[in-house]
C-alpha cells in the first residue's frame, strides 16, 4: 500500500503519526505529573524543573550543530523579542499555571479546560484574519459550552477548586495566545523547529525555575521523582516538542488542532488506568459534546481556509 503513495501522502502520514505520538507523550505527562505531586513536588517547582532540564538537554543539542550555533548569531533582535515573549506566555504562564491546576484538580477535569485552547485558536485565527466565524462554528461554540457545562455543573465551591479552576483557565488562555504567536513564528522566521522550542523553553523554563524556587523552594527529591522529572524533560518535552513543531511545518493548523484534541480521550482513559479517576455517565456526554462541538469549530470555519501549513 505504501508504494502506491506519493512522497507528499507519505510526508503527511508521517507527521499525523508523529503528532499522534507527541499528544499521547503529552497525554502521560498529566498523569505523571499527578504522581510526582502525590509525592511531594511544588508544583511551580516542579513545572521550572521539568522545563529547565528540558532546555538544557535542547542547547546540548544545538550547540553541537554547527549550522544551529550559526543560526542563533543570525536572529534579530525582533525576532529575540518575539521568542522572549513566547517562552513566557507559553511555559512560564501556560506551564505554571498549568501544573498549580493539576495540584488541585483531577487530570481528566484539567484536561477538558485544557483541550478548550484549540476551540479559542480557531475562532481567534478567524477573527484577526477579519473572517466572521460560520454558522456550524458557532453551533460548534454552543456545543462545545453545553458539553463543559453538563461536566462541570454542579460546581464544587472549595477554595482549592476554585483556585484550581482559575489556574487552568489561565494556562488555557495563555496557551491559545501563545499558540497563535508560535504559529506566527513558525511560518515566518525560517529558523529550524529546535531553535525555536530550545530558546522559548530556555527563556521561559528557567524564569519559571526561579519563580519555584524563590516561592516554594526545592524540598528534598528523592530517585523517583528525579526519574519523573527526567522523563518528563528529555523525552515528554525535549522530544515532543521539537517532534510537534516538525510536524506543523506538514500538517495544517485546523489537522494539528484536532489531532490535539485527543489529548482530552487519552488523559480520560490513562487516568483511569493509572489514577483511579473515573468518568461518570453525565462526564461521559459532556466530554463527547465538547469534542464534537470543538472539531465542527476546527473544521468548518475560515480559519479552515486561511491558515497555512507551516
Amino acid at each position: 500500500m505504501d508504494e502506491n503513495k506519493t512522497p507528499s501522502e507519505k510526508s503527511h502520514l508521517n507527521a499525523v503519526l508523529l503528532a499522534l505520538l507527541v499528544t499521547f507523550l503529552w497525554a502521560s505527562s498529566f498523569v505523571l505529573i499527578k504522581i510526582g505531586m502525590k509525592e511531594g513536588l511544588p508544583p511551580i517547582t516542579f513545572a521550572g524543573l521539568r522545563y529547565g532540564l528540558g532546555f538544557f538537554t535542547l542547547f546540548l543539542l544545538v550547540a553541537a550543530n554547527r549550522k544551529h550555533r550559526k543560526v542563533l548569531k543570525s536572529i534579530s533582535g525582533k525576532m529575540w523579542t518575539k521568542l522572549f515573549l513566547l517562552g513566557i506566555l507559553f511555559y512560564t504562564i501556560t506551564q505554571g499555571a498549568n501544573f498549580v491546576g493539576l495540584s488541585l484538580l483531577p487530570a481528566n477535569t484539567v484536561s477538558l479546560i485544557y483541550n478548550f485552547g484549540p476551540f479559542f485558536i480557531a475562532l481567534a485565527s478567524g477573527m484577526l484574519m477579519r473572517e466572521k466565524p460560520t454558522l456550524i462554528q458557532w453551533l460548534g461554540v454552543i456545543l462545545s459550552i453545553a458539553g463543559a457545562l453538563v461536566y462541570f455543573l454542579p460546581l464544587e465551591s472549595s477554595t482549592g477548586q476554585t483556585l484550581g479552576y482559575t489556574a487552568a483557565l489561565i494556562s488555557v488562555m495563555a496557551y491559545s495566545a501563545s499558540s497563535l504567536l508560535g504559529r506566527e513564528i513558525n511560518l515566518t522566521s525560517g529558523l529550524p523547529p529546535i531553535v525555536i522550542t530550545t530558546i522559548s523553553m530556555g527563556i521561559g523554563g528557567l524564569l519559571l525555575l526561579m519563580t519555584g524556587g524563590i516561592t516554594q523552594g526545592f524540598g528534598q527529591l528523592d530517585l523517583s521523582q528525579w526519574l519523573i522529572i527526567g522523563w518528563l524533560a528529555v523525552v515528554n518535552t525535549a522530544f515532543a516538542f521539537t517532534m510537534w513543531n516538525k510536524t506543523l511545518r506538514t500538517l495544517s493548523a485546523v489537522e494539528a488542532s484536532i489531532i490535539n484534541n485527543t489529548i482530552l480521550i487519552q488523559v480520560a482513559l490513562l487516568a483511569w488506568l493509572f489514577l483511579n479517576e473515573s468518568l461518570n455517565l453525565k462526564q461521559i456526554i459532556g466530554f463527547i459534546f465538547v469534542i464534537i462541538g470543538m472539531i465542527s469549530v476546527q473544521l468548518f470555519g475560515p480559519s479552515k481556509r486561511s491558515i497555512k501549513n507551516y
